[in-house]
């Protein structure tokens, strides 16, 4: 039996694994196979620029500068960020950044600090 899983971004049933990693031909995504473990529940695992999966409560790094909607100011690169809340959406976490006050970030803006 094939016991390898479907795609987490397109759904799609062909998948295949190759060496370390699962491969969807539909969509080209690739993902490791250790991320599947890491999935227990629904809830997809969301990851920083690294790779490195995030959970509420960690403290993260901007690593570029972000224009902020509606300010003329910036968050500038090596803001940290203390204490995040991991949603569902486009923009994955919420916080709180001194100087400007809650936003939300996409995790592929930030690093695990």
């Amino acid at each position: 039996m094939n016991d390898v899983p479907p795609c987490p971004n397109c759904g799609s049933q062909f998948t295949y694994e190759d060496q370390s990693m699962y491969v969807c031909p539909e969509c080209a995504h690739e993902w490791p196979n250790d991320a599947v473990e890491a999935q227990t529940d629904d809830k997809p695992v969301v990851r920083d620029a690294n790779g490195n999966a995030l959970h509420d409560g960690d403290s993260v790094k901007v690593i570029r500068d972000l224009k902020v909607k509606g300010a003329s100011s910036v968050v500038k690169v090596g803001t940290k960020v203390k204490n995040i809340r991991l949603v569902d959406g486009d923009h994955d976490i919420d916080c709180k950044i001194d100087g400007i006050g809650a936003m939300q970030l996409k995790s592929e803006f930030v690093k695990k600090a």
